[in-house]
């Protein structure tokens, strides 16, 4: 059996991941917690140490060499990010902490000044908990109604009843792109035609889609697009929103500090332009340049290829695992980016994940930060493998080989 996909040489991009290649209780590790968040390849790991030993620097204020350098380099990556999701313009790309960051900050600015009593926001059943409680929170104070998008069994949006949803009281609908637990892709082109038709605004969770999938958010007609650097190879503590220009320009600003602002007095102040509007204080500089290399890294291997890989993988995977007594599939959606939710019948997840790390395969178990997706299905949690470009068919043998022993021992 040909155990590496065809069309890459995996074996030369695992050479790139420095972290791969070490042992784990005694044995080599194979990482399957890429929803969590992927490794990083060596460019990425070097960027960081480029800029702390060579140009490090705060950022465009500074008049000497190494601030103009930090500054030019800072900027790149947001162009990278417009190209990389085909924003229509370079200010429409906002710097945050990452996916949980910018919810919260639309929450805090768009959904105050646009979201008043009575208004309803639509979130689906299959939400992260970054991209319910923001909600929550909103609807309890501003006295808006929250209502969600049921499932069917396999884990998929049950789109009729999400039409029926809607209304012109809908201001929001806030919904992931592709669920971290279950791996489901959503129809997100219809469920934002749905969404403008009744006049609401829609924000659509990337965390999990932008290392998958080609991101097209003027194709999309997405208003806001949400996503972080740490699940699409780049370091921690950074992301990235889009957001329509007009309706950035309409909102008011996140936090207040330096460089969002043009001028400051005792008696008012005015607020700078889009981007800075919403990028108070000295930013997360070294992980914001690093990220560009993240994504110089994905475009120079290709986004076809890996995603070609990685579903070659996932159905491996769900075929191997298939075999097994006793593996339960949760979410298998007709459409899936490389996510297999699963666990073994009156096992604990829990236990499953402990039994498979003293072989050194690292799996995600748990609710995954959607409880209510986990009560929808009646369990407490899931065992999660997801994959990526460095995974091989060799380690999901691996998996199978410890989730069959497991079986056979809680037999």
């Amino acid at each position: 059996m040909n155990m590496m996909s065809t069309s890459l040489d995996i074996e030369r991009i695992r050479e790139q991941f420095p972290i791969l290649h070490q042992e784990v209780n005694g044995k080599p590790l194979v990482y399957f917690d890429n929803a969590a968040t992927t490794q990083k390849p060596t460019v990425v790991i070097s960027a960081l140490e480029n800029y702390y030993k060579g140009i490090n620097s705060n950022i465009h204020r500074g008049a000497h060499a190494l601030a103009d350098q930090a500054t030019t380099a800072f900027e790149a990556t947001r162009l990278s990010i417009k190209d990389f999701i085909n924003a229509k313009e370079v200010e429409e790309v906002i710097f945050t902490k990452g996916t949980t960051d910018g919810i919260n900050l639309i929450a805090a600015t768009f959904g105050r000044a646009f979201i008043g009593e009575g208004d309803e926001i639509v979130v689906s059943t299959m939400e992260h908990h970054s991209n319910i409680v923001p909600w929550q929170m909103l609807c309890e104070e501003k006295g808006a109604q929250l209502k969600v998008i049921p499932l069917n069994a396999k884990g998929e949006l049950l789109m009729e009843e999400y039409e029926a949803l809607l209304s012109e009281k809908t201001k929001l609908v806030a919904v992931v792109h592709a669920s971290n637990a279950l791996g489901t892709v959503n129809p997100i082109s219809e469920i934002i035609s749905n969404a403008h038709a009744v006049g609401a605004k829609v924000l659509v969770d990337g965390a999990q889609s932008c290392s998958h999938l080609d991101i097209d958010v003027q194709a999309l007609d997405v208003d806001f697009f949400v996503s972080s650097a740490h699940k699409i190879y780049g370091p921690t503590g950074m992301g990235f929103l889009y957001g329509k220009r007009q309706l950035l320009e309409e909102m008011p600003p996140y936090q207040g500090g330096g460089e969002m602002i043009k001028t400051v007095s005792f008696e008012g102040t005015t607020y700078n332009e889009i981007p800075y509007k919403f990028e108070a204080g000295t930013p997360n500089i070294a992980d914001v340049i690093a990220f560009n290399e993240a994504i110089h890294w994905i475009s120079q291997v290709g986004k076809e290829a890996i995603r070609a890989h990685e579903n070659e993988l996932l159905a491996y995977a769900h075929e191997k695992l298939s075999a097994i007594d006793g593996v339960i599939f949760y979410g298998e959606a007709e459409d899936k980016v490389a996510v297999v939710s699963f666990g073994i019948q009156g096992v604990h997840p829990f236990d499953i994940g402990m039994m498979l790390d003293a072989r050194g395969i690292a799996v995600r178990t748990g609710h995954h930060c959607t409880q209510p997706l986990m009560q929808f299905f009646g369990i407490e949690g899931t065992v999660r493998a997801s994959f990526s470009v460095y995974n091989t068919k060799e380690e999901i043998d691996k998996l199978a080989e410890g989730v069959a022993k497991i079986a056979r021992m809680m037999a």
